[in-house]
């Protein structure tokens, strides 16, 4: 195990320098890279907007056909760039959805009303055979419509119903600004078509004879006393320059081909993202040099390797996340931090092994291969199961979720990567060039080495306590239930920060009032200066959310600026709602079905319910301290998930192990010595994993911060559950020895499992 030929220690190395060189662009200014060589690596991993700031739409294509999402897709990314927005992120989502992300952009309503604007181009023949205002009064002719315009008060015109041109008939279109009165225009080009219609309508002679109309309203109604033969018109209209050439953007683009509904919006200003990209980089840093520290002074030189694997595994997951052309996030960051805390575990795992060889009377090199050998199953089950949860989590989350499950994945291939092989290698040069006559010493314990502890004699009692908090918490879930976020009831969250001073949360408050706004409730924020205002969902639809935020903005725009906008509409929260409970549930079948098929049913059975057991505690927190439960929250269930399963996998590694070993034992005998002999590493994982999570809550802004809290209550919970309620339920389900052929044979090893001996 600790032989590696040439040309492998080549390959590894090999695979460290690459990633090396890929991940390095990270580590630079892009002024610096900009004056390196061209055949350098450039390629960096983007920020996403919680980090650098910009804002991020979820929109519904009604009466979606089968290439209509498509479309709507490329004629939005057109739009988006030709108002040089450069590299937009305009992706489907689903049958009939399009996520839209423009970093840089802060002005959510801006982006709304460009990419909102169907673009439906026409010019319609005026009908003057009734006035407009008897048409309104009475009833219209046949083949013509009341159609008005986008003045305030709206003006109403006659137009007949067929038009007459149509934007098929339009090349260009180009915002200028008028020479004869200085006010913006919009100028047209019109194809041979259009120009040849243009002039058979004009050449009536009646004045007033055609209206331009853009999604049923009229933007013009030209005084024209003679034929037009022209392919250029211009559009004057009671609109801005700005507004002008988003028109004619919209209008060189094309036409969507389905009206589109706004579902979700969030926005978030580029200082409060930089604020949280030094929070989070200062939050990773520091549980990497808390996590590095602890493992140094557990294992001295192995803890020295350890952590240097765990710098390159880093580097890995630098490198992959900048080739698939990934974002980073807080929830990266978050992901990243678990993926610390999961490489600690499998390196804890082996030198735990190696230990317990050694005090067997192994001597070094032996305990060393034996250690990684007798490791290598449990470290690879406990990382498939929490991989379970993350790629559940990766294919139902959406948005920050979605990203934290994908850093998750790609951490458990780095973590497996750079401890099979990277940490080996180092070991095994280690013990060539040093020649060790020991293991080194443990400098910090938290348990003695060995520990007499029966566990089983408490398992009615624990069992009893949690089905007694269980029952507990599904009583007060039926009563009071949890305190949802946005996320999952909708509504709307802003940050507002004063322009000047601090924030007035009494004005605020009584402004709210007068705009007739229902469930508000405003909240300081972290600094004076800014207040949070959240907004209950008004449950008549969609539109209803996205009026509450263009109201909000109307009315404190002046005095105060938004830092962060987040308005979701009852059909995402439904979906959000529903993806969650899915989630979970999916998750605790996908590892019933991997223990079940590793181990017994018996096994599989006792982890889904143990697990199982800290959703229902950890669910219980939220609903006592009435935590918000979001997004992040499920994201921290799922997580827990896939820790506690972890936890309980190790137990249920050994306990196997030792049913084979000491087939007639009792097994709550077996249970206990099981349960010690991985004590040590159950409490040491627990605590570094704790350790990781603490600069998280620290640093991390206020979902970041729940999520941390979440994840280090869950993390005890867990260490609980796989000790008191994992362990015990395998004696419940009356798990035995399998029948082999083999003599049962204990003697002297049986007798010192039995003491609990390792």
């Amino acid at each position: 195990m600790l032989y590696f030929s040439r040309w492998k220690s080549a390959l590894i190395w090999l695979a460290v320098l690459v990633s090396l060189i890929i991940a390095s662009p990270n580590f630079f200014s892009r002024e610096t890279l900009a004056n390196l060589p061209d055949f350098l690596p450039k390629k960096q991993v983007s920020l996403g907007l919680d980090l650098s700031g910009g804002s991020r739409l979820i929109l519904q294509v009604q009466n979606a056909g089968k290439t209509d999402l498509e479309t709507t897709a490329n004629i939005m990314r057109q739009r988006l760039e030709e108002l040089g927005y450069g590299n937009p992120v305009v992706e489907g989502e689903g049958r009939n959805q399009i996520r839209v992300e423009v970093p840089g952009l802060y002005d959510a309503q801006l982006l709304k009303d460009i990419l909102t604007i169907r673009g439906n181009l026409s010019f319609r023949a005026m009908d003057d055979t009734m006035s407009p205002d008897d048409a309104i009064r009475g009833t219209p002719p046949a083949d013509s419509e009341i159609v008005y315009s986008f003045d305030d008060p709206p003006v109403g015109y006659l137009l007949k119903k067929t038009p007459i041109l149509t934007g098929h008939d339009i090349t260009d279109a180009k915002a200028s600004i008028s020479a004869d009165d200085g006010q913006p225009v919009i100028t047209l080009t019109l194809d041979d078509n259009g120009r040849r219609r243009l002039a058979d309508l004009t050449a009536q002679g009646n004045e007033n004879s055609f209206a331009i109309v853009v999604d049923n309203q009229v933007v013009s109604a030209p005084t024209v006393s003679g034929p037009l033969d022209t392919s250029e018109l211009q559009i004057e209209g009671a609109f801005d320059l700005q507004a002008a050439n988003n028109m004619a953007v919209v209008l060189r683009s094309g036409a969507l081909p389905q009206a589109v509904t706004v579902l979700e919006e969030r926005t978030i200003a580029s200082a409060l993202g930089e604020d949280y990209a030094s929070a989070a980089v200062l939050a990773a840093l520091l549980a990497a040099l808390v996590v590095g520290l602890f493992m140094v002074l557990s294992y001295g030189i192995l803890g020295v390797i350890a952590l240097v694997a765990l710098v390159v595994n880093i580097i890995i997951l630098t490198a992959v996340l900048s080739l698939i052309g990934a974002s980073i996030s807080l929830a990266s960051i978050a992901g990243l931090v678990l993926t610390i805390g999961l490489a600690v575990d499998a390196h804890i795992l082996i030198y735990e092994r190696v230990r317990e060889d050694r005090r067997k009377g192994y001597s070094v090199v032996q305990a060393m291969e034996s250690g990684f050998y007798r490791a290598l199953s449990t470290i690879v089950d406990a990382n498939l199961t929490t991989l379970i949860a993350a790629l559940v989590l990766f294919l139902l989350g959406s948005g920050t979720v979605h990203g934290f499950a994908l850093t998750v994945a790609i951490g458990i291939g780095t973590t497996l990567f750079t401890t099979l092989t990277f940490t080996r290698l180092l070991i095994a040069q280690w013990v060539r060039t040093a020649k060790p006559k020991e293991v080194p010493k443990r400098r910090l314990k938290l348990v003695p080495t060995v520990t007499h502890i029966p566990f089983m004699r408490l398992q009615f009692v624990t069992l009893g306590i949690s089905v007694l908090a269980c029952a507990i918490v599904v009583a007060l879930f039926v009563n009071i239930g949890f305190n949802y976020g946005i996320d999952f009831r909708g509504g709307s969250m802003v940050e507002l920060q004063a322009r000047n001073g601090d924030a007035n949360l009494e004005d605020i408050n009584e402004r709210l009032a007068e705009l007739n706004i229902d469930s508000a409730r405003v909240l300081p924020a972290k600094s004076p200066r800014s207040a949070l205002v959240i907004i209950g969902s008004q449950e008549v639809g969609d539109d209803a959310e996205q009026t509450v935020a263009v109201k909000l903005r109307g009315e404190f725009e002046q005095d105060y600026s938004f830092q962060r906008v987040d308005v979701v509409g009852p059909t995402v929260s439904e979906q959000l709602s529903r993806a969650g409970v899915l989630a979970v549930i999916l998750s605790l079948i996908g590892i019933f079905i991997y223990v079940w098929f590793r181990f017994r049913w018996q096994l599989a059975l006792g982890a889904v319910l143990s697990t199982l057991h800290d959703v229902v505690i950890l669910s219980g927190m939220f609903i006592v301290f009435r935590m918000e439960f979001n997004l992040w929250s499920v994201a921290a269930i799922l997580t827990i998930i896939g820790y506690s399963l972890n936890d309980t996998v190790v137990i249920y590694d050994r306990v196997r192990e030792n049913l084979r070993r000491y087939k007639s034992a009792p097994l709550p005998a077996i249970i206990d010595a099981s349960i010690n002999q991985t004590l040590s590493r159950t409490l040491l994982t627990s605590f570094v994993t704790f350790l990781a999570h603490v600069p998280l809550y620290a640093f991390g802004g206020s979902e970041i911060r729940m999520f941390a809290l979440a994840l280090s209550v869950g993390i005890i919970v867990a260490s609980y559950s796989s000790i008191f309620i994992a362990a015990p339920l395998l004696v419940q389900f009356g798990l035995k020895p399998r029948e082999t052929d083999a003599g049962d044979a204990v003697d002297a090893e049986l007798a010192q499992s039995l003491n609990l001996e390792s």
